[in-house]
Order: C-alpha cells, then structure tokens, then sequence
C-alpha cells in the first residue's frame, strides 16, 4: 500500500520517465540472454503503471517503446529463428497483449474513478453529499483545532419550497435544487466546500473564516439565490443559519446542529433571512 501510495504521488512526467527506462533495462537484458529467455512479464509493469496513473495515451507510448525495444533486442538474432518473420510475429503478438493491457487498465482506473466521483457527490444537483461532507468537515476540525483557525459553517433551507413542486411540478424542483448549487458554488470561494444534505437543505463550509469574511460570502450567496428564483419566477425565499467557530466543537454533529438551529431561528421570525450567530456569543438577524 505504501508503494502504491508513493506512485501515486509522483508527477506525470517522472513515472513516464521511469517506465521507458524500465524498458530500455529490460531492452538490454533481452539482447544479452537472447531469444532463450522472455521477459515479456516484466515488460507489463511500465505498461500499466503508465496506464493507471497516467493516462491511457502514456499506455500506449509504453507498448510503443516495448515494441522497439524487442525489435533492437532481437535485431542481432534472426538467425536463431527458422523464418526470418517469426521475430516481427512475436513483437506484434506481445504488442497486442499490451495494448489491451493498456486498455484494461486505464479503462478500469476510469471507471473506479468514476464510482468514486458518484460515492461523493449528490446525484441530482452534483455538489458534495452529505457523507462525503462529513468526512472533509471532520478534516477540519482536526485541522482547525491544530491551528487554531476559526471556520464558519452555514446551513441554508428554501422557504416555501413545497409550493414549487404544488405550482410547477416536480421536475421544477428538481431544477430549482440544481439551480442552488450551481448558484452557491459559483458564489462562494474555491476553498468553501458545498454540500446537499437532503431535501432542500443545503451546507456551506468555509475554512479559516471569521464572522466578517462569512457575512460577506453569506449575503452574496443569498442575493444571487433570490435573483435565481425572481429570474425562474419561484415564489421561494432562503434561511439560512450560519456559526462562525473560533474554538470548534467536538464533532461534525454538534457543528451543523449548531448552524440548524440559527436556520430554524430564522424561519421562526419571518423566514427570508440569515441568523448568524459566532460561537460562544449571542445571534443577530440580517
């Protein structure tokens, strides 16, 4: 796993580096053993290392440069062989293997990427899901009470949003929910994290920020949200609770019921509003 781990970290350019030196080794080591001895399974690794952690196009360069390496390797033996074309069969029969190695591999390291994006994300609105969201919130507490950082988390519900389903159907309020989050993470700053939690509740996490910095990225989130519903014609407004943490609480839990809480205080007080409240000091309304 530590290997695999250590791969992972290398740059592009090194692992291809390293997996066409890989192939001129073995290159010479062919030439020096001759058409006796095959080392077509060594030849393997260069081929899917590049394919897995590069790209399939680093595949394919990989096989290339094997194939040119069994040409130069066995360029000096044609006479061990009964026909002179038997050297070029076995070159293309060992470049097709790894060709669909190369295949294989990039094809199935697409795919588990692909599983993973869908295990993170929510699959209507494409945002971070509530699990995933978890996992990174609970990173930064870690982190935050490494550093000493404060963070701001806001938890945002669209009042009324019943009536756009009742109103226009369904299918508006999918659209409507989409709308959200392209709206939020087009709106917020590319360390913030969004998350759909469910339903149409939605989570803001802003890393190293204070209530100041938080009451601006808030408010313009909201604003753009109400232009979005005017533009569509919802008759939806947003409340939104928002805790900015300068010591952060022991859990992910405590954290977003904290930000609920702000939320439903807002709905209780005429909703279309934000109640934002810094840990450990009382809220105030905007």
């Amino acid at each position: 796993m530590k290997l695999i781990e250590q791969l992972g970290r290398l740059s592009k350019f090194m692992i291809i580096a390293a997996g066409l030196l890989l192939v001129a080794l073995l290159g010479v080591a062919s030439y020096l053993s001759g058409p006796d001895v095959s080392f077509l399974i060594f030849y393997t690794a260069p081929v899917f290392l590049a394919a897995w952690y590069v790209g399939r196009g680093a595949g394919l360069l990989m096989c290339a440069a094997s194939a040119l390496s069994w040409l130069m390797a066995t360029a000096g033996t044609f006479d061990h062989y009964s026909n002179p074309l038997i050297p070029y069969w076995n070159v293309a029969v060992r470049l097709s293997f790894m060709l669909i190695l190369a295949h294989i591999a990039s094809a199935f390291k697409n795919s588990l990427e692909h599983e993973r994006e869908m295990a993170r994300t929510d699959f209507l609105t494409g945002v971070f899901n509530g699990r995933h969201f978890d996992e990174l919130a609970d990173a930064e507490l870690n982190r935050a009470r490494r550093h000493g950082h404060p963070f701001t988390v806001a938890y945002m519900d669209v009042d009324d949003f019943k009536l756009v389903n009742d109103r226009h159907g369904h299918s508006a309020g999918d659209q409507l929910l989409r709308e959200m989050a392209d709206s939020l993470s087009q709106n917020v700053r590319v360390v913030d994290l969004v998350a759909r939690l469910g339903g149409d509740e939605f989570v803001i996490l802003m890393p190293e920020t204070d209530a100041d910095a938080a009451q601006i990225v808030v408010r313009r989130a909201r604003r753009r949200l109400l232009e979005v519903a005017s533009a569509h014609g919802w008759p939806v407004t947003f409340s939104i609770g928002v805790v900015t943490w300068d010591t952060p609480p022991h859990s992910v839990d405590e954290m977003l019921r904290a930000a609920d809480d702000q939320m439903y205080a807002a709905k209780r007080h005429g909703k279309n509003a934000i109640r934002h409240r810094v840990s450990n000091a009382p809220a105030n309304a905007a």
